[in-house]
């Protein structure tokens, strides 16, 4: 793990004093990891926007450097908790965004016009994806900001500028 992600992870940490705890979110996480059907960045958008939501800075902190590391777009990331006011995201992006807001209040806020709308752009595969993956950030952002965990510095990685 410190190989990969440069440090111990908080999560991984906290999860490791109940052993089952720890192997059954690492089973589910490498599932996740396999999943598909919809487009990375709108995944990253949308987990970012749960996140986001929920204030969780661990969540946000990790976040941003994997999605840095898949490929999409830094300006994208850094606008999604203003989302409705960047010029930086398309119709779909945003829509997708307030999707995962609406699943991330409690009550859920979801309408039938936006899943409506959703399973006509993105299928009915993707938008199950797409639930899954915003119920899945959900339980990681609940859980970490549950357990106090803090910000690692992983998007501090990101923000520093590339040699060229």
């Amino acid at each position: 793990m410190r190989r990969r992600y440069g440090a111990a992870l908080q999560p991984v940490l906290a999860a490791s004093h109940q052993p089952q705890v720890l192997r059954t979110i690492s089973l589910m996480e490498a599932g996740v990891a396999r999943w598909n059907r919809l487009d990375t960045t709108l995944k990253s958008l949308a987990t970012t926007a749960a996140a986001v939501a929920l204030n969780c800075p661990w969540c946000l902190d990790f976040g941003y450097w994997e999605n840095h590391r898949k490929g999409v777009d830094l300006r994208k990331l850094r606008e999604v908790p203003n989302w409705r006011d960047s010029d930086v995201f398309t119709d779909l992006e945003r829509k997708v965004m307030a999707y995962a807001e609406a699943m991330t209040q409690l009550p859920v806020e979801v309408t039938d016009e936006q899943v409506a709308e959703l399973r006509a752009r993105l299928g009915d595969a993707a938008l199950v994806e797409l639930t899954a993956m915003v119920a899945v950030e959900n339980q990681r952002s609940r859980t970490n900001l549950a357990l106090g965990l803090t910000s690692q510095g992983f998007k501090d990685r990101c923000d520093v500028p590339r040699a060229r």
